[in-house]
């Protein structure tokens, strides 16, 4: 018996940039949620940094998004989806920053 595997193909339904304005205004709002999401990480890093104290603050934790990252880093690259792999970029960054910040004090 002969497996067959389903491949997804992805397809874009229309050109890039979208004609419509909608999808044009989405397309760019997504990269300026990809930047903000991890900006809301610096108060954190700069509390631990700037106090070098981060009790309450789980090395676990921010690892193990940090490694939740990569996939989505991987995902990305692949299917050349820029977003995506700006946000999760981003993400590692600030999640090993905040990490390493978790580990030395």
């Amino acid at each position: 018996m002969k497996l067959h595997h389903h491949y997804a193909v992805r397809k874009r339904l229309e050109p890039f940039p979208s004609s419509h304005l909608w999808l044009r205004l989405l397309d760019r709002l997504v990269y300026v949620v990809g930047v903000i999401g991890p900006v809301m990480t610096l108060p954190q890093i700069y509390l631990i940094f700037s106090t070098h104290n981060a009790s309450g603050v789980s090395a676990v934790s921010w690892l193990a998004w940090a490694i939740l990252d990569i996939p989505w880093i991987l995902y990305g690259l692949a299917h050349k989806e820029r977003p995506i792999v700006l946000t999760y970029f981003l993400w590692l960054v600030c999640n090993l920053v905040v990490f390493v910040g978790a580990i030395l004090y």
